[in-house]
């Protein structure tokens, strides 16, 4: 029963991931199982928490964007969540991700 795939909507800038359509504003909809849901949400609740990282480290004006190890790890996981809903999206959620060029070829076969 945990396999059964159920349609969810995502909204990305948010990490907002929700069954109805109607309820609130989303960016892809996609068919998961529970266990893939859990993983997605996973991956929105790191970012969560480096987002608080990356705030903090905001104040200190010396370290540059691409020498902050919080930024790499928040980008690293941004990739993560676009990658699984390519994976799981509908065609017109894999059409925009493909259209963003942000994953590499072998990600999207």
């Amino acid at each position: 029963m945990a396999d059964q795939k159920k349609t969810y909507y995502i909204e990305v800038g948010s990490g907002e991931i929700s069954q109805s359509r109607t309820d609130s504003p989303w960016n892809f909809k996609i068919q998961a199982t529970d266990d893939e849901i859990t993983t997605l949400r996973e991956y929105f609740d790191q970012n969560y928490s480096t987002e608080w990282q990356n705030f903090f480290r905001a104040h200190v004006p010396y370290i540059q964007y691409h020498y902050d190890r919080e930024n790499d790890i928040y980008d690293r996981t941004l990739i993560g969540i676009y990658r699984m809903i390519y994976q799981l999206g509908d065609e017109e959620a894999k059409q925009h991700i493909k259209s963003m060029g942000i994953l590499e070829q072998n990600e999207m076969e």
